[in-house]
């Protein structure tokens, strides 16, 4: 019968086709969801699903921003400077905001010093408060002569004002959606190359500089950046509008003026040839400068790391610090951006490589690319790209998948996954590309997921039905076996360390002479069932039960790394359980126990062969080798030595910490090569006990002297232990070492003797 159902499986039969759909149709389905799904993400690349497509896109950010900081752009000088207005700065000329005429000092040493173009990261909004106009109008009414002396004293914002006519000067304005109001007037012509564009941010309202200070000046830029989501700044923009008119960013406009140039073209779409919709920007040009865009007018940052050389404190311009020929080299030539990165005036923000930099230093770090030409490119072809590496490999893994099984599948989807990973990282440090890899890589993740999740269904119904067809002629477990894997069906096992238990009653004859049948089962279930909970708890499997005797394995079928020490915790945790059972039972007519139930037990670990054994008619999950023999022959010889726990040499290397004793070396009966045999008397909280200590100390001289054929000496040794075994159950132990060493003194062994005691019994 058990032929005719394996011939069934594995020969093609009908047993299962009332059941499941034929396997190339059972492929076929799966085949079909998985590319369908691959389908659906293809889809929604292009047609955006709010959730879905936004998480995604910020995956792919924080993938950009990784690739930032392992390949940063490296910094050259590209005659931008970045004059800070630090917390040193803060402490040596007094809090912000500062009298114009300090600023106009600073500008006019810049100035002076050659700079190309010097632009204000700052708004000067308001009228100077500590200027002599706007203290006389204080005094007006309590001193009228200090209000008139002030009043012929020149005006703070009008000496800046002079200043900035006369060097080349950049002033900044934020944009804002807050209401309508002011209007930004660029100083730099714009032209359109195309259709004017409408992608770029729209603003309704601007916090202008005042007028004197914006008629002055050579220039004017937006100050305003809009971070992402997660307030990261990975884009500035160069272009914004307000209403039909175009207004350009404070770097950008900083640029200009630096170049002498008197206009900005704009390009659009259809202006340059490039793919998109009419009227998206997709470059600035500036005198020979031409800058990749965004189709909103964005500049892709990449940014450095923080470079020193870039920076100059203002402090060291206002306090004369700097000579003449250092603030030529360090500024002529040079954009001069002037900046608050002082730690209360927070004009921090945040960027890939750092939670908190000045906003200054990304002005000047988007103006050095542009003057570098050093760029990072989305470019128009990239999604399409993304779209095809999505479908290829998520269809390939859809339709290897079913031949593959998950581990192979696994193995290529992983594969897969580093290939477009590591494709993306060499496009952006070789290429500046950014090719975002989140949208192939999770049609890789969806077409495994899908692929396996529909293949463990289908199993899982062929398991449940194998246990229908099988679990009425062959035992439960190796039903289970067959269900997980067919071939399991095979002869044959594993080589593998393990620790073996074999556990036995003593005198179990004379106990169940005096009960009935039913009286034996009944006190063998009362005592193996504590037994067995105690080993599974301790991660055994239990092999068989013999009768009265149980063995048990561990490290099989799951890996169990601490296997010598569960083994020994539970051959501990066994007797004293039975010491419990003993008192619970005694006197009692619900279970027929003997008066006193004792144990021995046997532990050994080393290799053994584990698997599937028997004939062809039935299989048993079990163990053979000498390791399993020596365990059996251990668990013998605690009756010989009156002990209740016997471990072999190797067990007891991997429980060192343990409370063992070496009792002797024995050649067992079936077996040439001697063993040394200990007993296990605790774990390591008895181990640690002084009494113990003295006790297994004493013992193992009188080991020594033993096998050195000291006899003398042995037996004032085993005086000692013989006063104080009582606590560790060795009498009987000792007993014998009376009276071998008794025969030794009246017949030596001779020099050659080795110690070994050889069983005659098993």
């Amino acid at each position: 019968m058990i032929e005719s159902i394996r011939l069934g499986w594995f020969g093609g039969s009908t047993l299962f086709s009332s059941k499941f759909p034929p396997l190339w149709l059972s492929r076929n389905i799966q085949t079909i969801a998985g590319l369908l799904a691959i389908g659906i993400l293809a889809i929604a690349q292009t047609v955006p699903v709010p959730l879905l497509t936004s998480t995604l896109n910020r995956f792919g950010l924080s993938i950009f921003d990784s690739y930032q900081r392992l390949s940063p752009r490296i910094y050259q000088d590209a005659a931008v400077r970045v004059v800070d207005i630090d917390d040193e700065t803060i402490r040596q000329y007094g809090q912000w905001p500062w009298p114009r005429t300090d600023l106009a000092r600073l500008t006019l040493a810049l100035g002076q010093a050659g700079a190309a173009a010097v632009a204000f990261d700052i708004v000067f909004s308001e009228e100077d408060r500590t200027s002599p106009l706007q203290l006389a109008d204080r005094f007006a009414s309590t001193d009228p002569s200090i209000a008139d002396a002030l009043r012929t004293l020149p005006d703070n914002d009008g000496q800046f004002s002079q200043v900035i006519a006369a060097i080349p000067t950049v002033t900044g304005y934020f944009l804002t959606n807050e209401k309508e109001g002011q209007q930004a007037v660029p100083k730099a012509g714009i032209v359109v190359s195309g259709t004017t564009p409408n992608s770029v941010v729209d603003y309704r309202n601007a916090v202008l500089n005042l007028p004197q200070l914006e008629a002055a000046a050579a220039g004017s830029g937006f100050l305003s950046i809009r971070a992402d989501a997660d307030s990261v700044i990975r884009r500035v923009p160069l272009i914004a509008r307000q209403g039909k008119t175009l207004l350009p960013s404070l770097s950008l406009d900083a640029l200009r003026v630096a170049l002498q140039a008197e206009s900005v073209v704009v390009k659009t779409t259809d202006g340059s040839g490039e793919n998109g919709n009419p009227g998206d920007l997709v470059a600035l040009q500036i005198s020979d400068i031409e800058v990749p865009t965004s189709y909103a007018g964005e500049l892709w940052m990449h940014y450095t790391k923080q470079v020193p050389e870039r920076v100059v404190p203002a402090w060291k311009i206002l306090s004369g610090a700097l000579t003449d020929q250092e603030m030529g080299r360090l500024f002529g030539g040079h954009i001069v951006f002037i900046g608050t990165g002082a730690i209360g005036l927070r004009d921090l923000r945040s960027t890939p490589m750092s939670d908190a930099v000045p906003g200054v230093m990304i002005h000047a770090e988007a103006t050095e690319q542009m003057i570098l030409k050093q760029f990072l490119y989305r470019p128009d072809w990239a999604i399409g790209l993304e779209r095809s590496l999505l479908i290829i490999f998520g269809a390939i893994l859809v339709l290897a998948l079913p031949r593959l099984g998950a581990a192979k599948g696994a193995l290529l989807g992983g594969a897969a996954m580093i290939a477009i990973a590591a494709g993306s990282f060499l496009a952006f440090s070789q290429y500046n590309y950014l090719l975002n890899p989140s949208w192939p890589v999770l049609a890789i993740l969806v077409a495994y997921v899908l692929v396996t999740v529909l293949t463990y269904y289908r199993e899982e119904r062929q398991r449940a039905y194998i246990h229908k067809a099988f679990d009425r002629y062959l035992a439960p477990e190796l039903v289970k076996r067959i269900a997980d894997d067919p071939s399991q069906l095979n002869l044959g096992g594993e080589l593998r360390p393990m620790s073996v238990l074999f556990c036995d009653i003593r005198s179990f004859s004379s106990i169940s002479e005096n009960m009935s049948p039913n009286e034996i089962i009944e006190f063998l279930i009362a005592f193996l069932t504590p037994m067995t909970d105690l080993m599974l708890d301790r991660k055994a499997t239990i092999d068989k039960y013999i009768g009265d005797a149980i063995l048990a394995f561990w490290n099989a079928p799951l890996d169990d790394p601490e296997h010598h020490q569960n083994a020994a915790r539970a051959a501990l945790e066994m007797v004293a359980r039975l010491k419990q059972l003993n008192i619970t039972f005694q006197g009692q007519d619900d279970v027929p126990w003997p008066d006193e139930v004792s144990i021995g037990i046997g532990i050994n670990s080393g290799p053994c062969c584990v698997g599937n054994m028997g004939s062809q008619q039935r299989l048993s999950y079990s163990l053979i080798g000498d390791t399993v023999n020596l365990a059996s022959r251990l668990e013998g010889l605690t009756k010989y030595y009156g002990i209740q726990i016997a471990i072999g040499s190797d067990l007891q290397r991997h429980i060192s910490s343990f409370a063992t004793l070496e009792i002797d070396r024995v050649r067992v009966v079936g077996r040439e090569t001697p063993e040394v045999v200990s007993v296990l008397l605790g774990d390591d909280s008895l181990a640690g006990q002084s009494e113990f200590v003295a006790f297994q100390a004493k013992h193992g001289e009188m080991m020594s002297a033993y096998v050195a054929q000291k006899w003398d000496k042995a037996e004032v040794c085993l005086g000692w232990l013989i006063d104080h075994c009582a606590k560790f159950g060795l009498g009987k132990t000792y007993a014998h070492y009376t009276s071998r060493i008794a025969a030794f003194k009246a017949n030596p062994p001779g020099e050659n003797w080795d110690g070994v005691f050889t069983a005659t019994e098993k």
